[in-house]
């Protein structure tokens, strides 16, 4: 039983590191916003092709342009703050219940 509840753990553990992997992708292309980077750069390529998927399901469903401002990074900084206080750390008491 030790087996999975070290399984787990280690799930929650890689979730929790990717998740703040990924806020920090969206507050760097929110920085970037700011900005007028240079599109043909390949990790500002890299930031806006790996979070436009998600920012524009947000935008789609919740109006997020307030006066010209764009509150989706928000929106996904507090869902990704919600998954890791209930998601991972349900995982790792799961496993450490066990």
């Amino acid at each position: 039983m030790f087996i999975l509840a070290n399984f787990f753990k280690a799930i929650a553990t890689i979730l929790d590191y990717a998740l703040s992997f990924y806020m920090w992708i969206v507050i760097a292309r929110a920085v970037l916003s700011w900005v007028s980077p240079d599109p043909y750069n390949p990790i500002v390529r890299f930031i806006h092709n790996v979070t436009e998927p998600v920012l524009s399901q947000i935008r789609k469903k919740i109006p997020s342009y307030f006066s010209g401002i764009d509150f989706s990074p928000i929106y996904i900084i507090l869902a990704i703050q919600f998954l890791q206080i209930f998601l991972v750390k349900t995982l790792y008491d799961f496993g450490r219940f066990m």
